[in-house]
């Protein structure tokens, strides 16, 4: 898939976002619609000009909710490798066998570090009896470094799991380094998902997510935010994203690890946002916006504002001393009752 065609489909995804809170506010704007009337007593008349108006500003809440896709991986993975060179003496384990924490796996030839270790531990004796204190710390440490190329001969598994794969037979030949067996813990599976930087101000540690299989199509997986990065990252297309974990804990049969999925993460409480019609915005210079807003005492204010503007004729209030109910006054050549969309 090539970038300009990635690149349409992340913002496809935005675009339905969008068509999402456009949804949620057509009430807002018909309610709106209906509290915008006009100043004065009568109706003016269809050839003037303009007229003057009022709108009030309405509050609206709406769930925001996230597409999310990617497929699952085991909650653990352990490629285990020697740390020593040399030939295989015993594998322990099978594909599919269950395995815990600290069982043995395999593991090479150990005569040399065998004998290394006698070695020391005969001078350690020796120097008990006749060497000096410096001279016996530095065997207790060579001591403890022979110990562990012993230990180094052996693999052990880091985590119960299962053994998913073995690449490794007696007397074959091993370079310190090579990985020879694959634990994997698929008690619980966990994903990472691609989230725009504009959605991630909803994303929270714990969010519940709902995911769906092509495995089983007829069955909605629930899964967690499970993990949240510090740092976000600038893909190819030029969008910031964040790597957010999702955690199954209990998957159902029929996933496996490399399954695909798609879902959405909905946020825990609803969004609310006061709505303001484009008509009563007025911009300066510099980008400034400002309405006229008529105050309890029927004196008309003009009160600098920001806003975002979300479509159907409506920007969302960010900032400015304006509140659900007020009223606001413009002027329109419109000939409905109210704001146009």
């Amino acid at each position: 898939m090539d970038d300009s065609r990635l690149l349409e489909e992340r913002k496809a995804g935005r675009r339905k976002r969008r068509i999402r809170i456009a949804i949620a506010i057509v009430l807002a704007a018909a309610a709106a619609m209906a509290a915008a009337v006009l100043i004065g007593g009568e109706e003016a008349a269809p050839e003037a000009a303009s007229q003057e108006r009022e709108a009030k500003v309405v509050s609206n809440s709406y769930t925001q909710i996230i597409d999310i896709s990617g497929y699952v991986e085991p909650y653990d993975i352990q490629e285990t490798k020697f740390r020593s060179t040399g030939a295989v003496t015993g594998v322990f384990v099978e594909e599919g066998d269950k395995v815990h924490k600290g069982d043995l796996l395999a593991s090479i030839d150990n005569t040399q570090q065998l004998a290394s270790l006698q070695e020391i531990r005969d001078q350690i004796e020796e120097a008990e009896i006749s060497g000096s204190r410096r001279e016996l710390e530095l065997l207790r440490l060579r001591e403890a470094s022979a110990e562990n190329a012993l230990d180094y001969t052996n693999l052990y598994a880091a985590f119960d799991g299962e053994v998913a794969s073995v690449d490794v037979s007696v007397e074959d030949y091993f370079e310190a380094g090579d990985s020879v067996i694959t634990i994997v813990d698929r008690s619980r599976l966990k994903a990472t998902v691609e989230i725009d930087e504009i959605d991630m101000q909803f994303v929270t540690l714990g969010q519940k997510a709902s995911l769906v299989f092509e495995s089983c199509p007829d069955q909605t997986v629930e899964a967690t935010v499970s993990y949240i990065p510090m740092l976000g990252r600038y893909t190819d297309q030029g969008i910031g994203v964040a790597d957010v974990e999702l955690l199954i804990e209990d998957p159902p049969e029929g996933i496996m690890p490399g399954f695909t999925f798609e879902g959405t993460l909905s946020a825990d409480e609803e969004v609310s946002m006061l709505l303001i019609p484009q008509n009563a915005i007025t911009r300066g210079p510099r980008g400034m916006e400002t309405v006229r807003v008529r105050r309890g005492d029927g004196a008309v204010e003009t009160v600098s504002i920001r806003t975002k503007y979300l479509g159907e004729g409506l920007s969302e209030l960010l900032s400015g001393d304006v509140h659900e109910g007020d009223a606001l006054v413009f002027e329109t050549r419109s000939q409905l009752g109210g704001f146009p969309l």
